[in-house]
Parts: C-alpha cells; sequence; structure tokens
C-alpha cells in the first residue's frame, strides 16, 4: 500500500520548497516577465513575417484541402507536419485570426514556456540562483514570440514539457509530448539521438520500443487524414530533410561565399561532422561511467535476449545536461541559423555555459556575445563567423568539463562493475 505522509510533513516539504533562494528567484523572474512581456506587446510594433501565411494555410486545410502540394501562404508551401496546423487553427479560432489577440495568447505561451525552463533549471540545480536571471534577458527571443508569433514557440514548449515529465523518468508520456513537438516543427528532432540514450539507460529495450511505438503512432493519427488522400505530398512537403535555405538569412554562416553555402558538398560534410560530434560525445562523456556507447548498447542487446541488465534510475542533471548538449551539437552544425531559430536554444546556454569549467566572467562574456550576434539585422560576415567561433568555445567548454554520474544510485550496479 502506497504510504501516505502526514499532513504536517507536507507542509514542511512546501515550507522547505519555498525557502529554496531558486524557488523565490523563479517565482519573481516570471512575476518580472510577465510584466515585461505586456509592455512589449502594448507599445512595442508587431512585426509581419509568417502569420499571415500560417493563416491561409490553415483557412485552406479548414476549407477541407488534404493535399499538403496545395497548402500555400505568401511566403512558400507548406513545410511543417500536420501538428502545426492544428495548433494553429485552434489559434485562429480563439483569436478570429487578430494579431494582437494572438500576441496576447503568445505572451501567456512565453510564460508558461519560461515557467517550465525555471521548473527544469531548479531541478537540475546547475545554475546559481542569480544566473537565473538570464533566461529573461534576451531581446530576440521576446520578439521571436510576442512580436513574430512562430511556430518554434510551440514545438519548444512542447519539448520543454516533454524534457520536464522525463525528469520523473515518465518516458512514455515524455515521448508523446516530445512527438507532439516534433509534429509542430522538425527541429525538435536535433533532442532525439541523446533522447533516445537516455532512455537505453533508463528502460530496457521492450520499454524504448514501446515508447518510440507510442511516439510514432501518435504521428500517424495526426497525420492520417493527409496520408490517406496525398501521402506522398504530406511526406515529402511536411518531412522533407533536404531543404536548402536562402544565404541572406543565414544567422550563422553568413561568411561563406553563397554558391558553397548551398551546395550539397557542405550540407553533407555538416551532415558527418554532426554524427560524429554525437558518437564521440556519447562514447566518451555521456556514457563513461558505462564503460562507453557500445558497452551500453551491448547490454541492451542482452537484456533483449533474456540475459539480466540493470535499468536505473537518472539524475535530472544529467537528462538536462544530455538532452541541452546533444540539440547544441545540432546548433553548431546547422547550415542555416534563421532568426527564430535562436529560440531552439537560447533557454538552454546557461545551463551550457555552466557545465563548462569556464570562469563566471567568461560565461557571461559568452552569453553576451551570443546574444548580440543574433540581435545584428541583417547579419554580416563578421557577426556570422564571431556566432560560430562563441558556439565552438562553448563545445569546447562542454567537452573538456568533467562528466557528472549519472544517476540516482551512490554506485553503478555490480553487474555493471563486473563487465
Amino acid at each position: 500500500m502506497r504510504e501516505i505522509k502526514p499532513l504536517s510533513e507536507a507542509r514542511s516539504s512546501t515550507v522547505i520548497l519555498f525557502k529554496n533562494p531558486k524557488v523565490i528567484v523563479a517565482l519573481g523572474l516570471l512575476l518580472f516577465d510577465a510584466v515585461l512581456t505586456a509592455v512589449i506587446i502594448a507599445y512595442v510594433p508587431y512585426t509581419k513575417i509568417d502569420w499571415d501565411a500560417y493563416m491561409s494555410q490553415v483557412t485552406g486545410f479548414l476549407e477541407g484541402e488534404k493535399d499538403y502540394s496545395k497548402l500555400e501562404g505568401d511566403t512558400g508551401p507548406l513545410v511543417y507536419p500536420a501538428g502545426f496546423l492544428y495548433v494553429y487553427s485552434a489559434i485562429q479560432y480563439v483569436t478570429g485570426g487578430q494579431v494582437f489577440a494572438a500576441q496576447i495568447l503568445f505572451g501567456v505561451l512565453y510564460i508558461v514556456n519560461l515557467a517550465i525552463i525555471l521548473f527544469i533549471y531548479v531541478k537540475a540545480d546547475v545554475l546559481p540562483w542569480w544566473a537565473l536571471v538570464l533566461l529573461s534577458l534576451s531581446k530576440r527571443v521576446h520578439s521571436i514570440f510576442v512580436l513574430r508569433l512562430f511556430n518554434d514557440c510551440f514545438a519548444m514548449t512542447l519539448l520543454h514539457a516533454a524534457m520536464a515529465l522525463l525528469l520523473y523518468q515518465r518516458w512514455h508520456l515524455g515521448l508523446i509530448l516530445f512527438s507532439g513537438a516534433v509534429s509542430v516543427k522538425m527541429n525538435v528532432l536535433l533532442y532525439a539521438p541523446p533522447l533516445l540514450l537516455l532512455m537505453l539507460k533508463s528502460m530496457d529495450v521492450c520499454g524504448v520500443i514501446s515508447a518510440l511505438a507510442g511516439a510514432a503512432l501518435l504521428q500517424i493519427l495526426l497525420g492520417l487524414p493527409f496520408l490517406l488522400s496525398h501521402p506522398a505530398a504530406y511526406i515529402s512537403r511536411a518531412f522533407n530533410l533536404g531543404r536548402v535555405f536562402i544565404h541572406f538569412w543565414s544567422v550563422n554562416f553568413k561568411f561563406i561565399p553563397e554558391p558553397i553555402f548551398v551546395s550539397k558538398q557542405l550540407a553533407i560534410s555538416l551532415l558527418i561532422v554532426h554524427l560524429v560530434l554525437l558518437a564521440v560525445f556519447a562514447h566518451y562523456r555521456w556514457c563513461k561511467f558505462e564503460g562507453g556507447l557500445l558497452r551500453l548498447l551491448r547490454s541492451r542487446v542482452l537484456s533483449f535476449s533474456g540475459t539480466k541488465s540493470s535499468s536505473m534510475k537518472i539524475k535530472a542533471e544529467h537528462i538536462v545536461t544530455t538532452m541541452f548538449v546533444g540539440n547544441f551539437i545540432g546548433i553548431v552544425c546547422a547550415r542555416s541559423l534563421h532568426y527564430q531559430f535562436y529560440s531552439w536554444y537560447f533557454f538552454s546556454v546557461p545551463h551550457l555555459l555552466w557545465t563548462t569549467r569556464f570562469p563566471t566572467l567568461v560565461r557571461l562574456m559568452l552569453f553576451t556575445g551570443a546574444e548580440l550576434c543574433w540581435n545584428i539585422y541583417p547579419s554580416t560576415v563578421v557577426s556570422s563567423a564571431l556566432l560560430l567561433f562563441l558556439h565552438l568555445v562553448i563545445l569546447w567548454g562542454l567537452w573538456s568539463a568533467a562528466p557528472e554520474y549519472p544517476y540516482r544510485d551512490e554506485k553503478l550496479s555490480t553487474q555493471e562493475k563486473d563487465k
């Protein structure tokens, strides 16, 4: 029978929680940012970029169009999975398609996302309390949420909610939310390799397969109306991994000549670097205490074939660090980062910086430098080269930092030690 804590003990736990300075700072930060966001909505002019295109695409869908090749807006064809259409159909219904009402909705979304992020940071317990303030200091991210109304905002909020569930080892439900985030925008897949690795650490192969099956089922159900009518158009448009972005909008590789920027050789080279970095980090850092990536995979294969293998609960710090670093590797290797893409990793930057061994002053300089690069419009040869340099410095800091012990247990299981 489950033990029920006495009321006095529950109250005592609540009191202890609110005595935590990070919780107090987090609550104060939410209040401050709510006021700041309201002021931005009220006094800073809205910037028209993708909203009208979103509404045109949604209108076509609501009028019965199921052929993805015919769903277009003034910025081009629809290139997002079906979850995007459902989310923005709901937004259109709630706001009537009016920009100001949508801005208020996105302002609420921004605060919800910030609350989830602050929860993750308090649980991971890597930053000093004062550094939490950095999470509210991005001019560009505020703009992405409440002045541009990009779908990246919903995708990342769902992703962060999935991460919050993972901190409680709720892998199946977390994968459902993760899949929902992917259905809004595919950049969330950058988190997939580290997420799969964490699942292999925490569950046996059968558990991993069932969690992945749940995520895949959600994708099928969301895309079913399009898969039944025009499957080729849906899959080729919604899950197009070979898109070539316009050189002018690149924030990170503007210093590369355009012919090289759009070439397949650059795309393939960056993909190879991306995969190599993931493999190296997985083997030498994320799986260091399991004896390396290959040994972890071997143990899971043995568990699937009937040989007993340990599955252990993972510490919050390890989950957050692995997820954030895995995504950041994808950011470093991305051929083109557009301005709204900053939301893909900004909220992870303070955690990444405090995971390194850099002095606090250097961390603040790196944070400020990246923010400045993202606020230069249009990007220049100098700003894009500087941003790439800052990314590489952070990546080096992450590589050279001491890896944290991943499990809640004080020692590895007897089986792991005997290998």
